[in-house]
């Protein structure tokens, strides 16, 4: 049985977001921390940080984002999951919620929002859409 630690990430985050906390902390990997990069950029969360713990271990403080105290995040949701990844080319990859949110999907150039893969002409696999 494998683990889906996209998945558990995407968790982290969106039960920290429940009970209003400021700040979560997830396992590090370089998928997590480019996810991280791009929820930054596009305005859902404030800021990233990697850590080491005193094993050595690495990982992601996330600073969750909150505008009077509502979240900036309302649904972040897996799409692709290891059981059944979706693979579209950029002419097929829908709109978030009319627009207002995003697709963040991997690509042969990274990871990216489906705006930049659309204004790059690639597809790739939808990792998740956040809104």
């Amino acid at each position: 049985m494998s683990v889906d630690a996209i998945g558990n990430f995407l968790t982290i985050i969106r039960n920290g977001l429940m009970a209003s906390k400021s700040i979560v902390t997830a396992p590090y990997s370089r998928m997590k921390a480019e996810l991280a990069r791009v929820l930054i950029e596009e305005g859902f969360i404030k800021d990233a940080q990697i850590i080491t713990d005193d094993t050595g271990k690495k990982h992601i403080k996330i600073l969750l984002k909150y505008v009077d105290g509502e979240s900036v995040i309302h649904e972040i949701k897996r799409i692709s999951t290891p059981g059944r990844r979706i693979y579209r080319s950029i002419d097929n990859v829908k709109p978030v919620i009319g627009g207002l949110g995003i697709s963040i999907l991997t690509t042969s150039a990274g990871l990216m929002t489906h705006k930049q893969a659309k204004q790059r002409g690639i597809g790739g696999e939808i990792i998740c859409s956040v809104w």
